[in-house]
């Protein structure tokens, strides 16, 4: 049995990115940029993988990422899909919720799109062993904004190391009024299986009362629910690691540069998984 799980976030639509951007090789031999996350976090310790995923996008999806990554760690998948009702699927707290049949160990939950860094996962791994609480890995605010829009960054408040909030921002520019070193979380959580059943429990609550047409189900908010309730506390770790993510089409070449600068200094090999 898996010690600790890897839950990747798949299955955005990538409407501002313009195309399933989860794929975009990024690397000198295909590598997608989750390939970057999954080999950092099995380096960390974990070692089983979650990917969330759109039915359609399935046959792609492993071909050109699941499948390779497969050879090197045990891999499971599971489908958010897109409600008729909706332009896309109720947000990233249904997300980890699809993930629950699957995930019976301590996990961290990531976005595919974005690169965190070796040493937020070593850190998040390490927090997966306090079974009493969750974790995330937090950023200064200032290295995570995109030069060609705007990003939805959670802000958080901390007080002693651990959350006491976290305020979802969906529209952070580099012209924002936050102080440049506002820890932000870039959805690296470190959760218990115990989440489960309040995501069961606040969704349910959710599609009672919100506008299930444009309303979205933020793991933000649930977490925040969670320390405001005082049903678990959450230690925040900090990285001054720099974020790279394609939010945004243009995003590409800095994300492409930035990864060949990292394999020129041998922080990663030529080819990720010869």
């Amino acid at each position: 049995m898996a010690n600790a799980t890897l839950v990747v976030m798949a299955a955005g639509m990538g409407s501002r990115f313009g195309g399933v951007k989860q794929l975009e090789p990024v690397g000198a031999h295909g590598e997608v940029l989750l390939d970057y996350s999954v080999y950092d976090a099995i380096r960390a310790g974990f070692d089983k993988v979650v990917f969330i995923i759109k039915k359609e996008i399935e046959e792609d999806f492993k071909k050109l990422a699941g499948d390779r990554i497969a050879r090197h760690v045990e891999v499971s998948y599971v489908f958010q899909e897109k409600p008729d009702h909706r332009k896309k699927p109720y947000g990233t707290g249904e997300a980890i919720l699809c993930t629950a049949a699957v995930v019976d160990t301590p996990f961290a939950v990531i976005n595919a799109d974005d690169f965190y860094g070796a040493d937020a996962f070593r850190q998040i791994y390490e927090g997966l062993r306090q079974k009493d609480e969750y974790c995330m890995v937090g950023y200064r605010l200032a290295n995570t904004l995109s030069e060609n829009g705007s990003v939805s960054r959670g802000v958080c408040e901390i007080e002693d190391g651990y959350m006491v909030d976290v305020t979802e921002h969906t529209a952070i520019t580099r012209d924002t009024d936050l102080p440049a070193d506002t820890v932000v979380s870039m959805n690296m959580w470190g959760l218990q299986p115990d989440i489960f059943p309040e995501l069961a429990k606040q969704f349910r609550e959710f599609l009672a009362t919100a506008n299930i047409e444009k309303d979205e189900f933020f793991i933000p908010r649930v977490i925040d629910r969670v320390v405001k309730e005082k049903k678990k506390k959450v230690r925040v770790y900090q990285t001054s690691a720099v974020w790279y993510g394609m939010t945004y089409r243009e995003d590409k070449d800095k994300v492409a540069l930035a990864i060949d600068d990292m394999t020129t200094k041998g922080i990663y090999p030529k080819e990720l998984w010869s």
